[in-house]
C-alpha cells in the first residue's frame, strides 16, 4: 500500500536496499565547543543511507527505506538522499513524530576531542515496525543492508530487523554492519542482540575494537571468526592495520545473489573456497573519520555485486573509505570505477606506497604515479 492507502505496484528489484534512520546533521562553521559555535552548516548523516548514497554514486541501483517526520527536515533528507540517485519512494512520512537531528563539533569523532548532541528520541524512524514499512520494497533487492543502529532505536525496530534477517524463502542476501553504539542501548543486552543478528546474516562487517567492547573478544580477527562462524562472509576491520575477510569454505548456508536486472553478471552463485585475506589500509591524509565505515561497506558491497575476488573487494572498501576520509562530511564523491579498478589491481608493493589526500578521487593522473614515492 502507498502512504495514502492505495495499492502499490510491485517494486523493482535493485542492487541494494538499505533500511535505517538518517538525521539532519549540523556541522559548525568554525572549530570550538558547541557552546561557542555561532552558526552551523546543514548536511545529512545516517549509516544505512550513507551506504545507499555511495553505491548509487558508484553506479549501482539502490533504495533507502525509512520513516521521517512530516517536516522540513524530513523533506530535506528525502530530497538529499534522492539527489544521489537513490530510490526514496518508500520513505514514509510520520505526522506525529519529528525527524531526528544532531549537532557535532568539527574535531575528529575518533578522539575524545569532540562533542555530539543527538536529538533523536521519539523520532519518526524509531517508530518503524513490521506493519508500517514496505516489506516488499525491502525484499526486492540483491542485497538488503542493515545495521545494529536500527535494532537499537526501539523494541519495534528490533522486531523489524529480526523479522528481516530470519531465514525465509526468497530472502535477499543480508548484509549486516554491527555498528555497536553503547549509548543507544538501554542495557548490556544490546551486545547479545547484536551477536544474534550477526549470526543470522550472510555478510557481516565488524570492527575488531567493536567485537572486544561488545563481546569481550580478544586475539584478533581469527578470534572474532570463532565467535561468528555462521555468516558466509565476515569482514573484520582492524583500523590502521587494514581489514581481514573470512569466507566460508564449504559454501553451506550460502544464498546466491539475485540476477542483475540489466544483464550484468550477478557474481558467483557460491563463493570460491578462499583462505582469510588481509589487506592493509591505505595511507590517507585524514580530514575527518565520520562515515568512513559506511563507505568501506559500500565499496566492499559494490565489488561483491560485481563478482570481484575477495582481495579486490577489501581494496575497494579501503578506496571508498579513503574518499570519505578526505572530506569533512559523511559523504564523498567516489572515484570513477575505472580509477578504483586500476588501484585495486596494483601489486602489493605499489598498494602499500599509495598515499591519498583531499581531491584524490578527481585526479586525472593515475594515483600510483602521482602519490607513490
Amino acid at each position: 500500500m502507498t502512504a495514502d492507502g492505495h495499492p502499490s505496484a510491485a517494486p523493482d528489484v535493485v542492487d541494494v536496499v538499505a533500511l535505517g534512520e538518517s538525521m539532519v546533521t549540523f556541522l559548525p562553521t568554525r572549530p570550538g565547543r558547541l557552546a561557542d559555535v555561532p552558526s552551523f552548516d546543514r548536511t545529512i548523516g545516517g549509516a544505512e543511507s550513507n551506504v545507499a548514497c555511495v553505491l548509487a554514486a558508484a553506479g549501482h541501483s539502490t533504495r533507502w527505506v525509512s520513516r521521517v517526520g512530516a517536516d522540513g527536515f524530513g523533506e530535506h533528507l528525502a530530497e538529499t538522499v534522492g539527489g544521489y540517485g537513490v530510490d526514496v519512494a518508500h520513505v514514509r512520512r510520520d505526522a506525529d513524530r519529528p525527524t531526528g537531528v544532531y549537532f557535532r563539533t568539527a574535531a575528529d569523532r575518533a578522539t575524545d576531542a569532540h562533542e555530539v548532541a543527538y536529538y533523536r528520541a521519539g523520532s519518526a524512524a524509531s517508530a518503524m515496525t513490521v506493519d508500517n514499512v514496505d516489506l516488499a520494497a525491502l525484499r526486492a533487492a540483491r542485497v538488503l543492508h542493515l545495521s545494529g543502529i536500527t535494532a537499537a532505536l526501539s523494541e519495534e525496530c528490533l522486531d523489524l530487523v529480526r523479522h528481516l534477517v530470519k531465514p525465509a524463502a526468497g530472502r535477499p542476501l543480508i548484509s549486516f554492519d554491527v555498528n555497536h553504539r553503547p549509548g543507544l542501548w538501554r542495557d548490556a543486552e544490546g551486545a547479545r542482540v547484536l551477536l544474534e543478528l550477526a549470526r543470522d546474516a550472510d555478510l557481516v562487517f565488524v570492527g575488531e575494537d567493536e567485537a572486544e567492547q561488545a563481546w569481550g573478544v580478544t586475539g584478533g580477527p581469527a578470534a572474532v571468526r570463532r565467535m561468528l562462524p555462521e555468516p558466509k562472509l565476515l569482514v573484520v576491520k582492524e583500523g590502521a592495520r587494514g581489514a581481514t575477510a573470512f569466507e566460508r569454505e564449504d559454501g553451506a548456508g550460502a544464498r546466491p545473489l539475485r540476477p542483475a536486472t540489466d544483464g550484468r553478471a550477478a557474481g558467483p552463485r557460491t563463493a570460491p573456497a578462499n583462505p582469510p585475506v588481509l589487506q592493509p589500509a591505505l595511507h590517507v591524509d585524514v580530514v575527518a573519520t565520520v562515515g568512513a565505515g559506511d563507505a568501506f561497506a559500500a565499496g566492499f558491497l559494490s565489488a561483491t555485486l560485481r563478482g570481484l575476488p575477495l582481495r579486490d573487494r577489501i581494496r575497494h572498501g579501503h578506496l571508498m573509505a579513503a574518499a570519505t576520509l578526505t572530506v569533512p562530511g559523511d559523504l564523498a564523491a567516489p572515484p570513477a570505477r575505472s580509477h578504483a579498478d586500476r588501484l585495486a589491481a596494483l601489486d602489493d608493493g605499489a598498494w602499500g606506497r599509495l598515499r591519498l589526500g583531499p581531491g584524490w578521487t578527481q585526479a586525472d593522473e593515475a594515483p600510483e604515479e602521482a602519490n607513490t614515492p
